[in-house]
């Protein structure tokens, strides 16, 4: 006989978040973002996602395929992470590769499978990733897609067809703090918020009078925002992100700090100026979400250690 209890409590125990418990009371979150692997053997990722959890992190973001670059589904990805190490998850979920049909097939089993937490993209065009030959679907919008998980709280599909129950959505919209002019990306923060989101994380910033700026002209949605933080591993890694990633923005200063520091101890002048940033956002935002560079879940992990 099954100990199960069959009054649907343990699907519930299963499937609470206190990731979105924490949010919604107004309490200081971190999460750290883990990239499923290109390849078919996921432990690295599952070990990393281990220090994580036990560092004291609040949620693991799974991203789905970043930069364009292939790799393996975040739906499974986060059901592996939720299964084997009882982690919270906030999958992201690109636009780029599915119609709608798809994306409401993803999105049901999604939710049947206990992944709750969806951040909504756009997703970068497949020729960033090198796929020069391969197309975008785009059916969709990420403010679609957040119209459509808003639909499904509501318990209908995108055409308005009963889906049995009313789903629980927690709905994640991104927002580029770098963004130039700002109007443009308060504009779309707008359109998102009034298609249903409930929470924003951004892009990574690295000048705290940037993150100032932003959270000023923000604070009018009175959404709760999490701060991307990203230690910088070295010089060449500062320039990359500076000059090939779209939406990155790395101040003259930062730059130069990074390419003083040299090979040698890029990693920890990195790590010293993400601690900085993490002071200032954990005084000013609703959270943190911290991107390891190079598989690197050991300096994060000691960022967030710190921090609880």
């Amino acid at each position: 006989m099954s100990d199960t209890p069959q009054d649907g409590s343990g699907a519930a125990a299963l499937d609470a978040s206190p990731f979105r418990e924490k949010i919604e009371a107004g309490r200081f979150v971190m999460s750290v973002e883990v990239d499923p692997p290109h390849g078919i053997k996921p432990q690295k990722a599952l070990e990393g996602a281990r220090l994580l959890r036990d560092a004291g992190i609040d949620a693991i973001n799974v991203g789905d395929s970043p930069t364009a670059k292939v790799r393996m589904s975040p739906l499974a990805m986060s059901v592996l992470l939720k299964q084997e190490l009882g982690v919270d998850i906030v999958m992201h979920y690109t636009t780029r590769d599915r119609n709608a049909l798809a994306i409401h097939s993803d999105m049901i089993g999604a939710h049947a499978l206990g992944i709750r937490s969806i951040l909504c993209l756009r997703g970068d065009p497949p020729s960033l990733g090198g796929y020069t030959d391969i197309v975008g679907v785009w059916d969709v919008s990420a403010v679609g897609l957040i119209r459509f998980l808003k639909l499904a709280n509501d318990g209908v599909d995108f055409a308005e067809k009963s889906i049995a129950g009313k789903a629980d959505f927690f709905i994640g919209a991104s927002a580029n703090l770098n963004a130039d002019p700002m109007e443009t990306e308060i504009r779309l923060m707008r359109r998102k918020v009034e298609a249903g989101c409930h929470f924003f994380v951004t892009q990574n910033v690295f000048d705290p009078k940037v993150l100032e700026r932003f959270l000023e002209k923000t604070a009018k949605f009175k959404r709760p925002i999490m701060i991307g933080v990203l230690p910088l591993h070295n010089s060449r890694h500062a320039e990359f992100l500076h000059t090939e990633v779209p939406g990155m923005n790395l101040p003259d200063d930062v730059r130069e700090r990074m390419r003083r520091a040299g090979d040698v101890n890029g990693p920890k002048e990195g790590q010293a100026m993400a601690r900085d940033l993490l002071a200032l956002v954990k005084e000013r935002a609703a959270g943190a979400y911290l991107v390891p560079s190079f598989g690197r879940y050991d300096i994060v992990a000691e960022l967030v250690a710190e921090v609880r």
